[in-house]
């Protein structure tokens, strides 16, 4: 499969259905979309100490996350350069000063360079010194850590982090900027979610505006039909403030709007959304005025942005300090991290509220996610049925689109979509111009 293959799967209205079932297209996201594009690692208060470190992966690859002795967050490919047994199994932990491999004991630094091998004098004149794996745990390609997020790019060389993001960095800042302290922390462990669907469909469903009030009427449905006959009490309970939006008609998606930027990354919720109307804590808007001034704190909180995609595997929440991370298992198989942070300085009740909206919709208990896991389910087993190879995202296309400009339009467009596919394309040929014959492996 070479990059022309790669092209003729995505149209200007319609995709491939090899896109969400080939294990083969699988293959190629993990050597080369996931290597060429900037992929969400975490959040550096989740290493807040010299040797704290985080386990995770980029696309396919076992990487660690680790604070090291200068104070810089660094991210090592989780391998021995020995005989690649996995540096560290859990999911998090304090190393110390220096990595020790399981196995044959050989250190290192937290910055991944070799630090001491047992009986070293058996390596001289054997040429280890001069070796890749004689230098060290190899780094991946770049990190960028971002107002607390840490991103990386495998690659060597490629795409620089500000080009790749642009303008959709506004979503970061908004979130961060919420907090009167100007910064943000990981509260808690994240819901781990095991979706049996391709991850594009996740993704993809982040800035799908057409389906709550179809999917979500069995669940928010009925809660709200539950409350009416209670006559509406006042005041709201706040899981009625949270379910209760995504029975909005579509009259209600439409005007929210979608933003789109280039590289697939974009966000519902231009003018108001779904998190617009909620109640508001005691204490926040005079906390945040003491630390902003009463203009700038109002232009922060009247920013209620929905969803928003970083392409390709990430969602912000900005209005309740959440992302869910979307890791790919397989062409089958994604496992959704959903986080929710802390803003420093705010009233503890903010974060209470973001962890009920967490477990009432994203949790595997969730009587909400059920909804788009069974759409998903049975989208990942309707797409083998032969007669039919393309899956449509037309909705609101009229003609050719340029996807390298900002664009905000009706917020049930499927923009946001082609946006998405096309930067797939992209980032997926990057790196097959100089090998057309590349295979899938």
């Amino acid at each position: 499969m070479n990059a022309d293959d790669i092209r003729a799967m995505i149209q200007p209205a319609q995709v491939h259905r090899d896109v969400y079932i080939s294990d083969a297209v699988y293959r190629l996201e993990m050597r080369h979309l996931f290597t060429n594009a900037w992929i969400f690692v975490g959040h550096d208060s989740q290493t807040p100490n010299k040797g704290d470190y985080i386990t995770t992966q980029v696309g396919d690859q076992p990487v660690i996350m680790v604070r090291h002795t200068d104070g810089e967050v660094k991210v090592l490919y989780n391998r021995c350069p020995h005989k690649g047994t996995k540096i560290a199994i859990d999911r998090a932990g304090n190393t110390g000063k220096f990595f020790r491999c399981p196995y044959h004991a050989w250190s290192f630094k937290t910055d991944g360079c070799l630090l001491a091998i047992p009986l070293k004098k058996g390596y001289e004149g054997t040429g280890l010194s001069e070796s890749q794996n004689g230098k060290g745990m190899q780094a991946v390609g770049a990190v960028y850590n971002y107002r607390g997020f840490v991103f990386a790019r495998l690659a060597e060389d490629g795409i620089g982090f500000d080009e790749f993001f642009g303008g959709s960095l506004s979503s970061i800042d908004n979130m961060v900027d919420r907090a009167p302290e100007g910064r943000v922390e990981i509260s808690g462990p994240p819901l781990r979610y095991m979706h049996k669907c391709n991850w594009k469909m996740l993704v993809e469903n982040q800035t799908d505006t057409c389906h709550p009030m179809v999917a979500h009427e069995s669940s928010a449905g009925t809660a709200v039909k539950i409350y009416e006959q209670m006559g509406n009490p006042e005041p709201r309970p706040p899981a009625m403030q949270i379910i209760a939006p995504f029975m909005s008609p579509y009259e209600f998606f439409e005007d929210m709007g979608i933003r789109t930027w280039p590289n697939g990354h974009g966000h519902t919720g231009v003018n108001m959304s779904i998190h617009s109307n909620y109640d508001a804590i005691p204490g926040y808007f005079e906390a945040m005025i003491e630390s902003h001034g009463e203009e700038r704190a109002k232009a922060i909180l009247d920013e209620s942005r929905h969803n928003t995609v970083y392409f390709p595997n990430v969602m912000v929440k900005a209005p309740l300090t959440q992302l869910r991370n979307f890791i790919p298992l397989g062409a089958d198989r994604t496992l959704a991290e959903s986080y929710v942070y802390r803003l420093v300085g705010a009233p503890e009740q903010l974060t209470a509220m973001s962890a009920m909206y967490n477990r009432m919709i994203n949790a595997p208990t969730s009587i909400v996610g059920h909804d788009d896991l069974e759409m998903y389910e049975r989208a990942q087993e309707g797409l083998h049925a032969e007669g039919m190879q393309w899956v449509d995202i037309r909705r609101l296309h009229t003609g050719p689109e340029n996807f390298e400009t900002e664009a905000v339009e009706n917020g049930t467009t499927e923009r946001q979509m082609r946006n998405q596919f096309h930067a797939w394309a992209k980032f997926m040929t990057m790196s097959m111009e100089d090998a057309p014959g590349v295979a899938a492996q």
